[in-house]
């Protein structure tokens, strides 16, 4: 496919006008301002429309669409414990599968193409991935409540799988992680279990740091040590992670952070439903650490547009502290796209230049609230919505366009997720 007359969001988070942009197989290979020699098949007329890198969720659990609007107005301990561990106890293979291909369509429909993903019932989830055509990092997110190993565990033999069938399929869109749920669902030795684990695997982590104000102390009274410190001593932060929240880590924690390349995943919108608090970010970027957004699941955010993401993103570091020139345009596209990417591993997506994948998004920008249209940038952040996104593209494929989804039959989903919904809900 080739992109005519389109306005650019080039790699440099600068808006340039009438691009072409050619795409290969699953490639960008041309970016330019005067049509290719080359024949890329189908011309795309980009009149009054901005391609950008399509975005990456840092951190999600896709198939809990199934639980949108169930459990509102709580604490997260209460919210867990009431509400989303009893309905997750209900799950079956078909209701996460159903449950992961409505989230990836939500995600396509508002441009994004990949997620950093934990959850259960693995073969089911990595199924609806495979299938749709979307990018995944997956976890099992590893809990253990008593003095087994992680090698007792049913997570053991089940990564054992994972590893062996499913790391670096699709051509490298499906990838394994391994996954500790937190400081608070694990024992040392399970933790120490899973690091030495991982290590074999030469995989990335995902897991869940400091979110409440409750984790931080009680780890704190457990094991004398932050749950940051805690993971790190045991082994965890030696591979790439990806710390999720990290919303009440101290000034030490972050030192660690920065000196392991520990990744943040940040998701404000849950943290301030869930009353958690508002992560540091002013000092995570003080401190070269990569923040990377994402939207959690849609059980504490309600929706995934990593688009709202960005506004809120933007809006409530002014205001927590003071400063209205914190956190940039240019550093929030970064958080929802590159950054993101390189918490995924994945150094050949976030950017749209020859020789990268062709994870693209397309907005139509002829909607009022574009107008008028003198400050692209600043629109993308502050105005944009998820419903401005026309086309969605994952590896040179086109997953969602104009309302359509070729690779998800929405219609028969919806039915089935409502089905889901109403079995479990009469169990409970």
């Amino acid at each position: 496919m080739l992109f005519k007359n389109i306005f650019l969001l080039n790699e440099d988070f600068e808006i340039e006008p009438n691009r072409y942009i050619g795409v290969k197989d699953s490639h960008i290979a041309y970016v330019g301002d005067t049509m290719p020699n080359e024949d890329f098949g189908e011309v795309y007329d980009g009149t009054g429309k901005l391609l950008m890198s399509a975005f990456y969720n840092s951190h999600a659990h896709t198939p809990m669409t199934l639980m949108r609007g169930y459990g509102e107005n709580m604490a997260l301990q209460d919210w867990l414990n009431q509400k989303i561990f009893p309905f997750e106890d209900h799950l079956t293979a078909d209701s996460v599968y159903y449950g992961a291909l409505l989230g990836i369509a939500e995600m396509f429909r508002s441009g994004t193409v990949a997620t950093t993903d934990m959850y259960m019932q693995a073969e089911a989830l990595l199924k609806a991935f495979i299938e749709s055509g979307a990018k995944t990092n997956y976890c099992t997110g590893t809990l253990c409540f008593d003095d087994r190993s992680f090698y007792e565990l049913n997570d053991y033999p089940t990564n054992e799988l994972l590893f062996s069938e499913y790391h670096m399929a699709e051509d490298g869109r499906i990838r394994i992680d391994m996954s500790l749920h937190g400081e608070y669902t694990s024992s040392p030795k399970v933790v120490s279990g899973v690091a030495e684990y991982a290590h074999s695997k030469n995989c990335h982590m995902h897991l869940h740091l400091s979110e409440t104000k409750t984790e931080q102390e009680g780890c704190l009274e457990r094991h004398g040590k932050t749950p940051a410190a805690y993971f790190s001593e045991l082994g965890i932060f030696d591979l790439p992670t990806t710390a999720a929240h990290c919303v009440w880590v101290s000034e030490d924690d972050m030192d660690i952070m920065a000196e392991k390349g520990v990744s943040v995943g940040h998701c404000p919108v849950s943290n301030l439903k869930l009353a958690s608090g508002i992560a540091p970010v002013a000092k995570f970027f003080e401190k070269g650490i990569n923040v990377a957004l994402g939207t959690d699941s849609v059980a504490s955010n309600n929706n995934l547009s990593m688009i709202q993401e960005m506004n809120v993103f933007a809006l409530i570091h002014k205001g927590n502290s003071g400063d209205p020139t914190l956190i940039t345009p240019a550093e929030t596209l970064a958080a929802a796209t590159v950054n993101s990417a390189k918490a995924q591993g994945r150094d050949d997506c976030g950017v749209i230049k020859p020789g990268m994948r062709a994870d693209l998004t397309v907005l139509e920008l002829s909607a009022p609230h574009w107008q008028p249209a003198t400050h692209l940038l600043n629109h993308l952040i502050y105005s944009a919505e998820g419903s401005d996104v026309c086309l969605t593209m994952c590896d040179g494929k086109v997953v969602y366009r104009d309302g359509e989804f070729p690779t998800i039959d929405l219609e028969k989903v919806n039915f089935e997720v409502r089905y889901h919904y109403d079995s479990i809900v009469k169990e409970l």
